[in-house]
């Protein structure tokens, strides 16, 4: 088995648990200045009542859920099977690059033009990678 994208993949993990960090160290300030009920936590509309950094936090770290399950499908399916070459490697490393301006973007001036910029580059990448390894299978 060809480990090429594991790099990738494990830097796709890293970035998620340092979301996951990122979301608790603005969080958790704000949710003890906010000093919500029981029944108020319940409610997600007043979560939006929390700073922009704490929301942003959170809505980064659930969109680290999002797309990138098919950029982990991938890069394990094409791992496993052999179909996955220099070139997979080099747009798995494109993805998670982009993921990470992604979040850094989001994470910090939140600009949604900037933001949008880097995930459309990140799914065509995606796609891309997609394609190849499609295409690899389906011609054997």
């Amino acid at each position: 088995m060809d480990n090429a994208l594991l790099g990738p993949v494990l830097a796709q993990v890293a970035l998620t648990f340092v979301a996951w960090l990122i979301l608790y160290w603005r969080r958790l300030p704000a949710m003890a200045a906010a000093k919500p009920t029981k029944e108020q936590m319940q409610d997600k509309a007043n979560l939006a009542k929390l700073p922009p950094k704490a929301r942003y936090a959170a809505e980064n770290y659930n969109h680290l859920f999002e797309m990138p399950v098919l950029f982990y499908v991938l890069c394990l399916g094409a791992m496993i099977t052999g179909l996955g070459d220099g070139l997979t490697a080099k747009l798995a490393w494109a993805y998670v690059a982009l993921r990470l301006v992604h979040t850094l973007i989001h994470s910090s001036y939140n600009n949604v033009m900037h933001r949008f910029t880097a995930f459309t580059l990140s799914g065509l990448v995606l796609l891309v990678m997609f394609g190849q390894i499609a295409l690899k299978y389906w011609s054997i």
